[in-house]
């Protein structure tokens, strides 16, 4: 051990561990990013979650992950900056200090006024708005706080609005009356991206209109909204269909409000719907607006903002909420003898991402936005410009790209960005659009409506930095995102990023897996499977939740959670609290001689190179982005190559004393130095803790953290050659082959783990120099007798291995031993015929998925494998 150490507890405790240090970072400044370093810069920023959120697995796993990348380029000697900040979430916030204003004094934002109600979503905010920014700090996550950044702070907001101000001069931006997606209950429009498509089990009401000009006669018409059908202006359809061509031209009854409407054609009409004649609701679907203005149709719009039916639908109906309305009409159609029959269907409908309710196509007058850059935008991911991880993103975000529609930036909310237009009061069709109002103000009246919060966090990266700021870190390297939003931000941002900087705003976009319970569903409140991280985190600490969640997020697949890996997260890290508390254990190191001066048994040189294997592989994982593959890799080479043999290997030298104890002490501060350092990013505060309680610390403050240590070497052992390498490695291999093998014989035959016995050996003579201590001690041999390969002369358990043919000398009831395993044999056969009757089965073979037709071939090949094991094991009686 290089240094003083501090000694270190009997248990690990990670609250008190991941508290003090987290605040020894933030007072030392670490997570500081300077402009003006002469490092290269290394940058990211954060996703900024709503002002109203609380830290989700979801948060936890994308933040994780990119304090990961940002921890792992400190090491690598960059300048880092990790840039968090909130979203004002316009709908979101301002839902949830409305349900407030009603619950606690029965007021509406009208009651109180704008400017009034926006002081109320000030308040809440600094109160409430925090929450999510101090669970980011528990879990570790190492941003630049100073940086902090909200969407509705005063210079964001400016540029928000001077981006508006020069796309419109551009062109880019109008207003238009055209149909949208409105959700009642926010009363605000949306995009397409804010509708969840969700399959809705309904009605089917088939009705009859009549034709005006012949009595009697009528048509035949299907539809899921006969609460619209008070908007009808037309019947159509198709001009092919033979049905109908006589009676195109004239007029169909609407039977209320009672009205004649034309029998008219249009190509889109589907023949195969229902009866293939479609009622014409201009105002109340997008398809029969369009109708509606290729045939000049009149537009009766029969519903109020909020979902209810305004006057236009006729006395009966107005202020009826629209679900009761559509039960109310189809009692009508009955009692008129005009329904023929309702049928149970299911269709996709469209629902308000935030409300969680059916959005109503609605004509309103908004302000569209067209996409500037987008051939630039394309190809910036196509030509790899930016990497999309996984790949597949990238043909998705091509399909998404090149049949975009343009965007309605307009919200008709009061908490946002206010639009920069104003209109004269005596003339409103005179509009202004500019920072500022015209001079003579009080004779302009402002836009009411808001920006979509979308609009300001496209500029995000770009946004949240100042001009010394982005000279540094501008282009970012690194976004960590869902794939949910690859339209709504993904591709919104690279669009801004071309127009206001002429680059990309990002050279790598990662996109995260999808948490999932162990059946598969979606984490949620509702279903009561989505565990508080903070609980978790309580339970098993920051390190243990973060390192858990990690080894089961597999690349480009959905997480499937299991808390019993959460568990194993804080059980590993005890498992290292121990392996360091060993390490203590054995004595300093100070004032030993250099590391490449010791003289390294195989078993220390073998470790090395496992460590070096470990090591290659996990830089590769970073590299491309397969973090669950660095988890597996260090947890693999720790509990496996290092705690398992290493650590026990050892004893025997470091029993010895002397030259032998010190080259072991070592090694081990060589593998626990690197290793700390290679573990850091994903298990921060224990590695800290370890690094200076261990004495790695290469002095006080910031200058000794392993925050900022760089990584261990690529070779641990320059000095020795490949094939020395190899040899070592080999040899050891065939040690604790062997020792597996006595292992597997002492389990076979029910031998305590702590029960001694005499082990012979038949050594292969390819290890005739190779000395045997270590084996003898690992296999739990009282005596280890050295035999010529003949064998001892008498039947005992034996097995073969590259070291050579291994006996156990045992006392045990042959009689009784051989009817025990012949009765797991039999066992063990029934298993194999039932997997084998299964797999015999051509319907199974045909029906079953690939996994499981997998699944059933290795469950016979590991029975076999039992099978085969057993058998040699009565042979050995």
């Amino acid at each position: 051990m290089p240094g003083s150490m501090s000694e270190i507890s009997k248990a690990y405790e990670p609250a008190s561990v991941e508290e003090r240090w987290y605040g020894e970072w933030i007072k030392e400044g670490c997570f500081a990013a300077d402009p003006a370093a002469a490092q290269p810069g290394f940058s990211i920023v954060i996703p900024p979650p709503n002002v109203t959120g609380v830290l989700t697995l979801g948060h936890v796993l994308n933040n994780t992950l990119q304090d990961t990348l940002a921890r792992r380029a400190r090491q690598t000697g960059h300048e880092v900056l990790w840039l968090p900040g909130t979203d004002h979430a316009g709908i979101a916030t301002q839902t949830v200090v409305e349900r407030q204003l009603r619950k606690e004094e029965g007021q509406t934002r009208h009651d109180l006024g704008r400017e009034a109600f926006l002081e109320r979503v000030w308040t809440w905010k600094e109160k409430h708005g925090g929450i999510i920014i101090k669970q980011l700090k528990r879990l570790g996550c190492s941003c630049d706080w100073a940086r902090e950044r909200f969407t509705m702070d005063g210079d964001y907001s400016r540029q928000v609005q001077e981006v508006f101000v020069k796309l419109y001069a551009r062109g880019l931006i109008y207003r238009g009356k055209r149909m949208v997606n409105w959700c009642p209950v926010s009363q605000t429009a949306l995009s397409d991206e804010e509708v969840i498509m969700k399959p809705t089990k309904g009605k089917l009401y088939v009705m009859r209109y009549e034709v005006a000009e012949e009595p009697g006669t009528f048509l035949e018409i299907a539809t899921t909204r006969p609460e619209t059908l008070m908007g009808d202006t037309a019947v159509a359809v198709h001009p092919d269909d033979p049905r109908y061509t006589r009676l195109v031209g004239k007029h169909a009854v609407r039977p209320f409000p009672r009205a004649e409407i034309p029998i008219i054609t249009d190509p889109v009409i589907d023949l195969t719907f229902g009866t293939g004649v479609l009622k014409v609701t201009p105002a109340h679907d997008k398809a029969d607006f369009e109708i509606g203005l290729r045939h000049h149709l009149p537009v009766i719009d029969v519903m109020n903002a909020d979902g209810s039916l305004n006057e236009l639908a006729g006395p009966e109906f107005a202020g009826m909420e629209r679900f009761a309305a559509r039960e109310l009409a189809g009692q009508k159609l009955e009692e008129m003898g005009l329904l023929v029959r309702v049928e149970d269907y299911e269709n996709n409908v469209g629902y308000s991402e935030r409300a969680d309710v059916p959005i109503e196509p609605r004509l309103s007058e908004q302000w569209f936005l067209r996409y500037p850059q987008v051939p630039a935008a394309l190809e910036a991911v196509t030509s790899g410009k930016i990497r999309f991880v996984p790949e597949r993103w990238a043909k998705i975000y091509e399909h998404w790209m090149t049949n975009i529609q343009d965007w309605c930036i307009s919200r008709q909310l009061w908490w946002g960005h206010r639009i920069p237009v104003w209109y004269r009061k005596d003339d409103p069709s005179v509009m202004h659009v500019g920072l500022e109002a015209p001079a003579d103000a009080d004779h302009w009246r402002q836009e009411e409506d808001v920006l979509d919060t979308w609009f300001s966090s496209w500029l995000w990266p770009f946004a949240t930095m100042d001009e010394a700021t982005r000279k540094k870190f501008y282009p970012t390297n690194d976004l960590v995102t869902g794939p949910d939003i690859i339209f709504f931000w993904v591709a919104r941002m690279i669009m801004a990023g071309l127009e206001f900087t002429g680059e990309v705003p990002f050279k790598n976009v990662f996109f995260t897996s999808i948490i999932r319970d162990l059946k598969g569903r979606k984490m949620s409140k509702s279903l009561g499977n989505s565990p508080d991280p903070l609980d978790l985190m309580a339970i098993y600490g920051a390190d243990g939740l973060r390192f858990g969640l990690m080894r089961i997020a597999p690349h480009g697949q959905d997480v499937r959670f299991d808390e019993n890996q959460i568990k194993e997260g804080r059980n590993f890290a005890n498992k290292l609290w121990n392996a360091a508390r060993f390490r203590e254990m054995q004595g300093g190191s100070a004032g030993a001689k250099p590391f490449g001066e010791h003289e390294l048994s195989p078993y220390s040189v073998a470790v090395l190179v496992a460590f070096d294997a470990m090591h290659a592989g996990y830089r590769q994982a970073l590299e491309d982005f397969h973090f669950h593959e660095a988890a597996a890799l260090l947890y693999d080479f720790f509990r496996s190559n290092y705690c398992d043999w290493y650590v026990e290997a050892s004893k025997a030298e470091l029993a010895a004393g002397g030259e032998a104890a010190e080259g072991v002490r070592a090694v081990m501060d060589q593998v626990l130095g690197g290793y700390l350092r290679l573990l850091h990013p994903f298990m921060p505060h224990i590695t800290e803790e370890l690094w200076h309680r261990l004495g790695y610390a290469s002095g006080p403050g910031r200058r000794g953290m392993i925050l900022f240590a760089a990584p261990p070497a690529e070779d641990s052992l320059p000095g020795l050659s490949g094939e020395e390498k190899a040899g070592a490695t080999n040899a050891v291999g065939a040690v604790y082959d062997a020792v597996r093998e006595a292992r597997v014989l002492r389990a076979e035959f029910k031998i305590p783990s702590n029960q001694e016995c005499v082990v012979h050996l038949a050594r292969n003579p390819a290890w005739a120099g190779l000395d045997l201590s270590v084996f003898r001690m690992l296999a739990r041999a009282s005596e280890l007798q050295e035999i010529g390969p003949e064998g001892p002369g008498r039947k005992m358990p034996h097995s073969l291995t590259p070291l050579g043919e291994v006996y156990l000398e045992l006392e045990i009831d042959l009689g009784a031993e051989k009817t025990r395993l012949q009765g797991e044999v039999a066992k063990v056969a029934l298993e194999i015929g039932k997997v084998e009757k299964k797999l015999a089965d051509s319907s199974f073979r045909q029906g079953a998925p690939a996994a499981v037709l997998a699944s059933f071939k290795q469950r016979g090949d590991d029975w076999r494998a039992k099978k085969a094991k057993l058998e040699a094991a009565l042979a050995a009686l």
